[in-house]
């Protein structure tokens, strides 16, 4: 039997093979995953509007995806400590490739693709040695696995490309786990997350820590801007009676600056952040919380708080040109312009921004 990769690649040698661009499923701005209201976990596309534009069947529940640059093609990573990835056609679902994390590796549930969509890496854990690495792939038909290199921390998490494209960074968590506790957290007491930007080689180029009053603040979730700005969620590991910023901003070659709401908004997340987002216009930055149901948003300029905008089990953050998008696992999908729309699904916890 010939296989459907097979024919495809006679299809794209021959040149009838129909265009596989994003504008082939409809343009959408991000990817979710969610589940619908059959159950079926799902990896979906959304325009800043609220808008669906595919939907397409996951096997597992997701965690975040990473989208290819160009092709209309996605890898969708199992939720920690899962230990693969599928390389999903969006345009109508089908399996391209399965990702299979080595021995005593798991992924972390993200992944970027380089600028020219030849490489993808992976945030993963070293769990015997109970170190960070980033797995190297080669994008093509097959996904084969190049290398690994140390992330320059423990638990590294979300990971991006930075500086258009020449370099990556990594949100090392801190926090030691190993899969044969489940999601156990095995080092609270020394933990040390980390901001550590990396050459695509694995040269480690910089790294920033949190103040020592601060190591249990677990660097989670990143959103960088095209000027470099970086912005960080953190999940807070320390007594409920301390409430430490949860976000946070760098820049090369600087220091952390932290931000947080007035008291009584910030006590409002409970110590927890779970996705973070810069706007297109680089005016502002913004954080969820769906324990706390709530999305603050800063001015980027002043590190001014500017709103709170309350909604059940919102996580999903996206930006666009003037403010965010933000989803909820009730269904809600908000738009910059304040306008809301649900659709049957629970959103899970990651809105992915498609550059195109």
């Amino acid at each position: 039997m010939v296989s459907r990769r097979r024919i495809l690649a006679g299809l794209a040698a021959s040149g009838l093979l129909p265009a596989t661009s994003w504008a082939s499923v409809g343009t959408p701005e991000f990817l979710s995953a969610a589940r619908d209201h059959n159950g079926q976990f799902v990896l979906a596309g959304l325009r800043a509007s609220g808008d669906i534009t595919f939907v397409i069947p996951l096997p597992a529940r997701g965690h975040a995806a990473a989208a290819h640059p160009t092709r209309a093609e996605a890898v969708a990573f199992a939720r920690r400590p899962g230990t693969f990835a599928v390389v999903l056609d969006c345009r109508d679902g089908s399996v391209l490739a399965q990702l299979s994390a080595p021995a005593g590796r798991h992924f972390y549930g993200h992944g970027a693709f380089s600028a020219d969509g030849q490489t993808l890496f992976t945030s993963e854990n070293n769990f015997e040695a109970g170190e960070g690495v980033i797995g190297v792939w080669e994008a093509g038909q097959t996904y084969r696995r190049l290398g690994e290199f140390s992330s320059g921390g423990v638990g590294p998490h979300d990971i991006k490309l930075v500086h258009e494209g020449t370099s990556l960074l990594v949100a090392n968590g801190g926090i030691e786990t190993h899969p044969d506790m489940g999601r156990a957290k095995l080092n609270l007491p020394t933990m040390c997350p980390n901001l550590t930007y990396l050459s695509l080689t694995g040269a480690r180029l910089e790294s920033v820590e949190l103040p020592s009053e601060m190591h249990k603040n677990s660097i989670r979730h990143l959103a960088v801007h095209r000027d470099g700005t970086a912005a960080f969620a953190m999940q807070w590991q320390g007594s409920e009676a301390h409430v430490p910023p949860l976000l946070g901003l760098h820049n090369r070659g600087g220091h952390a600056q932290l931000l947080a709401a007035p008291k009584a908004d910030h006590r409002h997340l409970k110590g927890y952040a779970g996705s973070v987002a810069l706007s297109g216009d680089g005016r502002h930055v913004a954080i969820t919380s769906p324990r706390g149901g709530a999305l603050h948003v800063f001015d980027l300029d002043t590190a001014a708080f500017l709103q709170a905008v309350e909604a059940e089990d919102v996580c999903g953050l996206g930006p666009t040109s003037a403010g965010f998008v933000y989803t909820t696992g009730t269904g809600l999908v908000g738009t910059p312009e304040g306008k809301t729309m649900r659709h049957r699904l629970q959103w899970d916890n990651h809105l992915v921004p498609i550059a195109v």
